[in-house]
């Protein structure tokens, strides 16, 4: 089956993440994402009544140019490609008992709120989110990346050398069949080419290019004049991601080649934060473990289901990432340095317990990638890399202890 394995948040979620958590000041139960599908009240069922005027005009007709069952093919897209399905999404009042575990609020969380700062129309907002229209750096990396010498990573390229360098490790230092496996990136700069982002939209929609191409060449200078707070497109709220992604063993794959995307949004955000020495080895090392669980079939060879499925897989992924980054044979980082200073992943952690996508709160990330390192550390001979298997089975055995209830 098709595997979409999210690091962050993407654009289609991140103001439902945001709202109550991190945005400025709005109503913590508000939430527009869900108010855009409540009424029906223009072509497509989009409600797009609360669109600045010209705005509203301009997406209008587009929706009337779409061919018919567009939000079919849309819908499927989200499904198959795991882009509705992230971090901060469909919470259920089921599962784990949030009053029994810490979970705290994180510095990445604030600096992702301040990224919304000066947002004029949440509703707006939430309507683009909807149609898919702010995920194009998403697709885009996901349906026509490829892995190229002439890639950059960081919205300067600041971090190519090291992600390059980073992957490179990583494939010899697992032992499972990596060859195929892409590194991609996830890029701004698409909002400001009419013809990439045309070609994306056509694909999403099942429109021409001509008729997809004529819409973002008119549409995205105009929201982004009247949405400043986006950059032009650069705020890197939109590539706050990076991903594993494989379709191996899916009976009706896109015809996309295992990849890890890399945002460079995230990039931007951690080194907001100060973590950008580590952080973009971290990331790279956890998604890598992705693929790792995708090789050795460690999604399905488990009895755990809905979030605690989810959340296992995540937190295997962060021991699998923290293993490699303090082994001697590996990044041989300073355990103490990555674990309480810089608390890559506890940084990502979320509290969002009944989600299917909940990927473990900060203090369980943290007790993962601290158990990880322990792995490397106490190990008798300290050049020995473990079979992926072997330490999957030693951590499905501490998983229990992991994640135990931690509030006083």
């Amino acid at each position: 089956m098709k595997k979409h394995v999210a690091w962050a948040v993407t654009v289609a979620t991140a103001a439902t993440c945001a709202l109550g958590t991190v945005a400025p000041a709005v109503a913590a139960d508000a939430d527009p994402a869900a108010s855009v599908t409540a009424t029906a009240a223009t072509p497509g069922g989009i409600d797009t009544s609360k669109l600045d005027p010209k705005l509203r005009a301009m997406v209008d007709a587009f929706i009337a140019k779409l061919p018919a069952g567009w939000q079919d093919r849309l819908q499927t897209t989200y499904e198959k490609t795991g882009a509705d399905h992230t971090l901060w999404t469909q919470i259920r009042n089921a599962g784990i008992d949030p009053n029994a575990y810490q979970c705290q609020s994180t510095q990445f969380r604030e600096v992702v709120g301040k990224l919304y700062t000066g947002v004029n129309n949440y509703f707006g907002f939430a309507v683009l989110q909807a149609l898919g229209l702010l995920d194009l750096p998403l697709y885009e990396a996901l349906y026509f990346g490829t892995e190229s010498k002439a890639n950059t990573f960081g919205l300067n390229g600041e971090y190519t050398q090291e992600t390059t360098s980073t992957m490179k490790d990583l494939k010899s230092f697992w032992d499972i069949k990596s060859s195929d496996i892409q590194l991609v990136p996830m890029k701004n700069d698409i909002f400001s080419s009419p013809e990439r982002a045309g070609r994306v939209i056509a694909l999403l929609f099942g429109v021409s290019d001509e008729v997809a191409t004529e819409f973002a060449a008119a549409f995205y200078p105009e929201y982004f004049k009247m949405e400043p707070f986006l950059k032009n497109g650069m705020n890197p709220l939109l590539s706050l991601n990076a991903f594993a992604y494989t379709e191996e063993g899916d009976p009706n794959p896109l015809g996309v080649s295992d990849r890890i995307v890399m945002g460079d949004g995230i990039l931007e955000v951690m080194k907001e934060i100060g973590l950008d020495g580590v952080a973009p080895k971290a990331i790279m090392a956890h998604e890598f473990g992705h693929h790792v669980q995708f090789e050795d079939h460690l999604f399905t060879n488990t009895t755990l289901t809905g979030s605690e499925a989810t959340r296992r897989t995540e937190l295997m992924a962060d021991a699998f990432g923290t293993y490699y980054l303090t082994h001697s044979r590996g990044e041989a980082l300073n355990t103490k340095r990555l674990l309480d200073s810089e608390k890559n992943f506890y940084q990502i952690g979320d509290c969002s317990f009944l989600d299917p996508g909940h990927h473990g709160t900060p203090n369980q990330r943290l007790a993962a990638s601290a158990w990880g390192a322990s792995v490397a550390n106490d190990a008798v001979n300290q050049g020995h890399v473990l079979p992926s298997l072997t330490f999957a089975d030693k951590f499905d055995v501490k998983l229990p202890e992991l994640v135990k209830p931690d509030a006083v």
